[in-house]
């Protein structure tokens, strides 16, 4: 069963290349876990802060942008990750860390706020082998969420966000990983749910590098049995059985698919017993180009503390059908006058998809674009440039290859031959 969405009824998010509320800094290949679902090879390797400093360069030569996901590989792994973290905020921008939170403690959350830490993004699912935790559920590993987001509420100020991939089998856990959000809405401000992919439908399709024919299986996780056909839409459709008026409001299309929808956002008002609406497509679209005026940039991450003003976004009701019908049920809530009404994200992102005849959907106007050899590259597709120099093309089994650019490739020369600097 899949949910009935229709793009037409949702804001599409502005951003673009040049222009979007966030980049990618992958800081370090080396990981200190080995999750199911990742897209990079382990690798004990650092950028040094001097490669930082040019990845950074990049950014600012080529895409405004509001926030920097610092990545890898595991961000904490890096022996000068305060350093990184420094140089992220003196340049302006906000500092994100996405990392599995192994390596954190307390103490050193601390002294990355003190260099300027915006906020954590901790990816925790069951596939990710945790010692202490294997074998365990996504309920169960609701636990450890808890303890990660507690010590981001001890320390204050930061923003707390949670990624997990879903599969197959864990597709189910959705609804409960929802609802421990909204158990914790005072302290959690962000929700992801990742589509699992794969590098390579080597069953389907050849790749090519040129006019060159080459073998994926070197890329990591390749070829594991696992569907890899999940969709926002499937997504949806399990969050509503328990949650029917879970409502999106704003998304990201395909490259190749305009109805697609890569990442797709909804925003809750509620507290930790009660939702009382979403917001509607209005209000997000007000929040993207009223911060866009009133700073130059896109929306990436609100403040913490911006979480906590619900009710204060109730006197906006007029202007947005979701917001209505939240500030008409607070109304017969005369509880709430004495208590605070949350604001919470939940965000559905589905990578790359190969359609049936080769074409590869990529996230139009990507959030997560990263630097390979001086230019703007899919964070996500990132072992095809290590392994082969460049992006593959993929071609249908037993059909005659053309020698002319792959269109995905084509459609990133000429965006990023509009920032000035050609692929």
């Amino acid at each position: 069963m899949t949910a009935a969405l229709d793009h037409r009824d949702l804001y599409r998010l502005p951003w673009t290349l040049p222009d979007n509320a966030i980049a990618w800094l992958e800081a370090t290949m080396k990981c200190n876990l080995a999750c199911e679902g990742c897209y990079r090879a382990n690798v004990n390797q650092h950028k040094s802060l001097e490669q930082v400093g040019k990845d950074l360069d990049v950014f600012a030569r080529y895409r405004n942008t509001d926030g920097i996901s610092i990545a890898g590989g595991d961000p904490l792994t890096h022996p000068q990750i305060v350093d990184i973290v420094r140089m992220v905020a003196e340049r302006g921008w906000k500092p994100i860390l996405n990392t599995n939170g192994l390596a954190l403690t307390e103490d050193l959350l601390r002294e990355l706020k003190r260099a300027g830490l915006f906020g954590l993004t901790f990816h925790i699912d069951s596939k990710q082998h945790r010692p202490r935790w294997k074998n365990k559920t996504e309920q169960e590993h609701n636990a450890l969420r808890l303890t990660y987001a507690e010590m981001v509420a001890r320390v204050g100020g930061l923003t707390c966000s949670f990624n997990a991939t879903i599969y197959q089998d864990t597709l189910d856990s959705v609804p409960d990983m929802v609802a421990w959000a909204q158990e914790h809405i005072d302290i959690v401000h962000v929700m992801v749910f990742i589509c699992y992919r794969e590098p390579a439908e080597t069953s389907r399709f050849d790749y090519y590098v040129g006019g060159n024919k080459v073998d994926m299986a070197p890329l990591t996780y390749a070829n594991t049995g696992q569907r890899i056909d999940i969709s926002a839409h499937d997504v949806v459709a399990k969050i509503r059985e328990r949650n029917p008026e879970f409502a999106p409001a704003a998304y990201l299309n395909g490259t190749e698919k305009p109805d697609s929808f890569k990442w797709l956002l909804s925003v809750r008002l509620g507290t930790r017993n009660r939702i009382y609406g979403y917001l509607g497509r209005k209000m997000v679209e007000l929040a993207q180009v009223w911060n866009h005026l009133r700073t130059g940039r896109y929306l990436a991450y609100a403040p913490a503390a911006v979480s906590r003003h619900g009710k204060s976004l109730l006197l906006l009701w007029p202007f947005d059908r979701g917001l209505r019908r939240a500030f008409f049920r607070a109304l017969l809530s005369p509880s709430l006058l004495f208590r605070r009404l949350y604001l919470q994200s939940i965000m559905i992102i589905s990578p790359v998809e190969v359609l049936e005849d080769g074409r590869q959907n990529m996230c139009d106007g990507c959030p997560d674009m990263t630097v390979w050899d001086g230019q703007l590259a899919w964070s996500c597709r990132l072992e095809e440039c290590i392994h082969f120099g460049q992006f593959t093309r993929t071609v249908p089994k037993g059909q005659v290859l053309s020698r002319e650019a792959s269109p995905e490739l084509v459609a990133l020369r000429n965006a990023q031959s509009a920032t000035g600097r050609s692929a």
